[in-house]
């Protein structure tokens, strides 16, 4: 199966300025995290990051926060236990009516409008927040593709076993360009010459 922009969000998980000097090939996996917000941003896909106690830890770059259309602060390794997945997924709509209103059996089902069960995720640190909050979202039946050159942790052994552990969850493991290129689809998608720059 094939990402698809039009059912995906993006999830950047605590690229905290803190954190970040610590972690296995940082300056890469931001490079990376906020080349994805970018271009998720030029083809219309939400992008949503988390801050892991940011008063201790600091906030996320500049430069990818304002790429974020929220930033959830948490104290959860897991995102979805602070309310990520009410983000990913709105309530569905009450169905209105009256009582002369179709039988029950006869009404289209509830809608939350756009449903974009696709999340794209990646982040810091690999087996800890990133992976919490992967397997959270696993659970509540999201499908789940982790951008493995946007992860990393502190050492390269605890991001490679934070990888084959979401892998054998049923995660998708994806890179950076493999998500911009199926999103894409086609060379001739509006948005690829837009695009083509920030993935050389």
């Amino acid at each position: 199966m094939l990402l698809d922009a039009a059912e995906s969000q993006l999830v950047l998980v605590d690229y905290q300025e803190h954190l970040m000097p610590a972690i296995f090939e940082g300056q890469l996996v931001l490079t990376n995290a906020i080349r994805l917000a970018e271009i998720a941003k030029l083809m219309g896909v939400p992008v949503w990051g988390t801050e892991q106690n940011p008063s201790k830890l600091g906030a996320n770059p500049a430069e990818l926060k304002a790429r974020c259309q929220n930033t959830l602060s948490k104290m959860h390794f897991s995102g979805v236990e602070e309310g990520l997945g009410e983000w990913l997924r709105p309530p569905a709509k009450p169905v209105g009516g009256n009582a002369r209103s179709l039988p029950k059996h006869l009404q289209k089902p509830a809608s939350g409008g756009d449903e974009r069960g696709m999340i794209v995720i990646a982040g810091c640190e690999a087996h800890v927040c990133l992976l919490q909050t992967a397997l959270d979202l696993l659970e509540d039946e999201f499908d789940v593709w982790v951008v493995t050159d946007a992860c990393s942790s502190r050492t390269e052994r605890n991001r490679d076993a934070a990888f084959d552990r979401l892998a054998g969850a049923g995660a998708e493991l994806v890179t950076t360009e493999m998500v911009v290129f199926e999103w894409l689809r086609t060379a001739e998608h509006d948005e690829f010459k837009s695009v083509l720059p920030l993935i050389k």
